[in-house]
């Protein structure tokens, strides 16, 4: 399995493409669902965890929204409301303004995901195909770069 991770380039143009409908049938709805639970509950007690509700109720009501969204976009059923007819992509993409991440955050939220998925029971190339979108995509919801300043301009 090949959970490689490539730096967010500030203005890059990120290619993409959704994960293969057969990781959806593979697990099915029930599947998704356990997978993207274990996720969150990962992301709950990660270094990201101020981004998240931490009421544990508001915290579920993200995590269901978000695990329709996945569930969806892995070419499930069609429930994810929250779009209002916006393409889901670009959707998930403009929620993640409100918040200023950097890629040190991208990090850590892949690193739940690489665990969740290294502990999900699904072919290794459909694993990849979920795993490609999710480490492409994410460096689209990284808005905020540090400067990068030398020792000696700090003077």
């Amino acid at each position: 399995m090949k959970f490689n991770i490539t730096q967010t380039q500030k203005g890059e143009d990120v290619p993409f493409t959704n994960p293969a409908k057969g990781f959806y049938e593979a697990l099915g709805f029930d599947g998704m669902k356990e997978m993207m639970y274990r996720f969150y509950d990962c992301i709950y007690e990660s270094d990201i965890a101020n981004f998240f509700p931490q009421d544990e109720d508001e915290f579920n009501i993200i995590k269901e929204k978000n695990t329709l969204f996945f569930i969806e976009i892995c070419g499930g059923p069609k429930v994810y409301k929250e779009a209002d007819g916006m393409e889901l992509n670009e959707f998930m993409i403009r929620i993640h303004d409100d918040f200023s991440i950097y890629d040190k955050s991208r990090l850590e939220w892949l690193g739940c995901m690489r665990e969740t998925l290294e502990a999900t029971d699904v072919d290794e190339e459909l694993k990849q195909s979920f795993w490609d979108y999710v480490e492409a995509f994410s460096k689209l919801t990284v808005n905020s770069f540090a400067a990068k300043r030398k020792f000696e301009d700090m003077h």
